[in-house]
């Protein structure tokens, strides 16, 4: 079976690839949590990912929705795993697309535990990818709570890569 770009089985590379060209989401300074002085950090390393099909695509007009599950192994600065649940819209225009997706990240950053949770939002228009990966505000639980910002993800000689830039309160 063939499938064309953003298929079944090229997808697990074009979210990465777009996500590479990803640039740093700001957040607003009204949707910041007013505490104390925030100083932004960031913490890098790099990552793995597999990306499998939902069935049940919807080809509609030369269009196709898809649905992906995910799972990603971090390492670096954040040390621990994620899962992902990706919807795509795939046109009949080379380089057309989108996706939108939400990633539970769990493990362990500057010393503390705890998990938060990213949104994607990306498009592709006839080449030229357009991204935001933002930690959905008030996402963090246990010693992430509190965490937001923002995550860049860059591929260099087929190796994910990750910056997550980000501000937590100060631990009690």
């Amino acid at each position: 079976m063939k499938f064309n770009v953003w298929s079944r089985s090229s997808l697990r590379t074009w979210p990465c690839l777009a996500l590479a060209l990803a640039c740093a989401t700001s957040i607003p300074a009204h949707s910041r949590p007013q505490t104390g002085t925030n100083v932004t950090l960031h913490a890098k390393g790099s990552f793995e990912v597999q990306l499998a099909p939902v069935p049940g695509d919807d080809v509609s007009g030369g269009v196709t929705l898809g649905r992906f599950t995910g799972d990603k192994q971090f390492h670096g600065d954040f040390e621990g795993t994620s899962r992902v649940q990706m919807l795509t819209a795939v046109t009949s225009v080379k380089d057309s697309k989108g996706y939108v997706a939400m990633e539970r990240l769990t493990g362990s950053l500057a010393g503390r535990t705890g998990s938060l949770v990213l949104q994607h939002s990306a498009t592709m228009n006839r080449g030229t990818p357009q991204i935001s990966v933002t930690i959905v505000p008030d996402s963090g639980s246990g010693q992430l709570t509190g965490i937001y910002g923002s995550m860049t993800i860059e591929i260099a000689d087929g190796k994910h890569f990750y910056d997550l830039a980000y501000t937590l309160p100060e631990q009690p």
